[in-house]
């Protein structure tokens, strides 16, 4: 009787408190009710919107700026864009690790947005300032200043260096706000990703609508001081908040794997134990502070790090985290090889969404944009359909689907993310086979009347190919950040995020990559490349039914990688009987 009203005790204590080693701005215990959850995460959402205003504004419209300011060919503008995006969604893995290493996530998004801002300042000097303008006068201008070129590549680097340290500490700062091991908070972190990703496509679409309509009739300088008081904004708005967050200690999350590896390589002679319940743990007494990870059979050479040795108990070597690591460091080491495979099975995705920012932009140019008498639609415009894709998806998952799938098969994610990411690919393949029947309409319009070329053709023949990849991204990119935000070690939630972002990153590099290798191989194969000057001299349609070949054998390797995959297990302590246990549910163990 006495265990039972002590459990009650420990229950009511726990809902009142958050016992989940966050801490609140005044660094004590946080309150339930005043800090974390909706009511701190509306504000981190609101910098995430103002980011993904400044950011879409300017990804969308660059191959434009490129081609026409800078006067890039066609070519060389989508290498360029690749390149910056790539090297934009690869910054957050050093973001990620100085986050979760040193800085800590909220001193890293506070950081990282001050340049962010800085870069967007540069950028609005580069086309407002007289010295700094592309060109000297105000005719027609068909050489760019060298110091225009130079600050302007300087401010988007900087905005890369900016997003570096934003995305992968902003997204992981705010699922923070919400606690694994109660109930209904963990039910919102779930349905946190797929809002959080309504409010980017928010940002998104509004700037690819607003910020490129004053782009294409007021000027880029006007757009870009939108951007930079929108971001400033939202700074503010990020500290306001400050005492409704929940805060977590930088620690040193590479140590430990790599402690994990001497221990292991070190005894690799020693015969395993008979049981998994020999390896080592934290002791009962320290496990208040940490999440602990149930043994799996996977990797299973990495546990004779969590061995002890008979000859050295009792010596101050046996405690030697280099000799000797918890069986929740050795899972911890196994989750990060996990996902290896994972990860490059996810990187042809990228590659298909790297074509909807570049080329599909680019098709828009050449085709009739006029909706009324006085009014053309600006051709990054047209991606704001990938958004609507996107936000109708997320919206229909998360209050249709979901419920559904949890009455009908007792799951409380509904469907594992591994699958949601499959469905995502799936998604991907069917883009590009749209995209490739679109552009092959095109080329034939614009063959059959030489002098209007595709301008006849109406930019919303390109619908389809936005709206199925936005379904692909509501799928998939969702899927993605809740996979790389879940699986890996608690202590390493930033550069999660950041390796989810480097999908992308790495998708633009290899778009980048394969338009070199399929430029010089069709010149040397048929004389003539698939990438000419022009898109009408161009063969896209063949381009992309390549990416749906390559993209298609990859699902059939990635459905094989995830249906072997083995979710993080977390011993769930009941506060009943103070008892530890390892329960397999569709968040942590299910298979996919």
């Amino acid at each position: 009787m006495g265990h039972l009203e002590k459990g009650r005790e420990i229950e009511i204590d726990e809902q009142k408190w958050v016992y989940d080693s966050s801490f609140d701005h005044r660094g004590k215990t946080p309150l339930r009710s005043s800090t974390g959850a909706w009511k701190a995460s509306l504000f981190i959402i609101a910098i995430e919107f103002a980011e993904r205003l400044s950011y879409f504004g300017i990804a969308t419209s660059l191959i434009i700026y490129l081609t026409k300011v800078i006067h890039q060919d066609v070519k060389t503008s989508a290498k360029a864009a690749n390149q910056w995006t790539g090297v934009t969604t690869l910054m957050p893995l050093v973001g990620g690790i100085l986050a979760d290493s040193y800085l800590g996530r909220f001193p890293t998004v506070l950081l990282s947005s001050i340049i962010y801002l800085m870069g967007l300042i540069l950028l609005t000097m580069s086309s407002m300032v007289p010295s700094l303008k592309p060109c000297a006068g105000h005719g027609e201008c068909l050489q760019t200043r060298k110091i225009h070129e130079i600050v302007f590549f300087i401010a988007i680097y900087m905005i890369s260096v900016g997003t570096g340290g934003h995305k992968p500490s902003l997204e992981s700062f705010g699922a923070d706000q919400f606690d694994d091991d109660h109930p209904g908070e963990r039910k919102k972190k779930m349905s946190f990703f797929n809002w959080w990703n309504a409010a980017l496509c928010a940002g998104l679409l509004l700037g690819v609508t607003l910020i490129v309509y004053v782009q294409d009739h007021a000027g880029w300088g006007q757009a870009d001081i939108i951007l930079t008081v929108a971001m400033a904004v939202s700074v503010m708005i990020f500290i306001i908040g400050r005492p409704f967050y929940r805060y977590r200690k930088p620690g040193s999350p590479l140590k430990p794997m790599l402690q994990v590896c001497v221990a292991s390589f070190y005894k690799r002679k020693l015969p395993y134990p008979s049981s998994p319940n020999e390896l080592h743990e934290v002791p009962k007494s320290e496990k208040v502070q940490q999440r602990l990870l149930c043994h799996t059979e996977s990797f299973k050479f990495l546990d004779k790090a969590a061995i002890t040795e008979e000859q050295l108990l009792g010596d101050k070597k046996q405690q030697d985290p280099w000799r000797l690591s918890t069986v929740t460091r050795v899972e911890e080491m196994k989750l990060l090889l996990n996902m290896i495979p994972i990860w490059l099975t996810s990187l042809p995705f990228g590659l298909c969404v790297a074509q909807s920012t570049t080329f599909f932009i680019k098709q828009g140019v050449l085709m009739n944009r006029k909706i009324t008498h006085d009014y053309t639609l600006p051709p990054a415009t047209i991606y704001g359909l990938a958004a609507c894709g996107m936000i109708l998806t997320v919206a229909v998952y998360d209050r249709i689907i979901v419920p559904l799938l949890r009455r009908t098969t007792g799951s409380e994610r509904g469907i594992s993310i591994l699958k949601r990411i499959g469905i995502g690919m799936t998604f991907s393949i069917t883009t590009m086979i749209i995209s490739a029947i679109v552009e092959k309409k095109r080329l034939t319009v614009a063959k059959s009347d030489p002098l209007h070329g595709s301008t006849t053709m109406s930019v919303f023949w390109l619908a389809p190919q936005f709206m199925t990849i936005g379904i692909a991204d509501g799928f998939a990119l969702v899927g993605l950040q809740e996979y790389f935000y879940d699986q890996v070690p608690d202590s390493m939630r930033s550069l999660g995020i950041a390796l989810y972002l480097s999908v992308i990153g790495a998708g633009n590099f290899l778009s980048s990559f394969l338009i070199s290798i399929v430029d010089q191989v069709t010149i040397k194969v048929s004389g003539k490349s698939w990438f000419a000057k022009d898109l009408n001299g161009s063969r896209l349609d063949y381009f992309y039914l390549l990416l749906a070949a390559i993209t298609a054998t990859n699902l059939c390797v990635y459905v094989f990688v995830a249906s072997r995959y083995s979710y993080k297990t977390v011993q769930k302590k009941t506060a009943a009987v103070a008892a530890n246990n390892c329960s397999k549910d569709d968040g942590h163990g299910a298979r996919a």
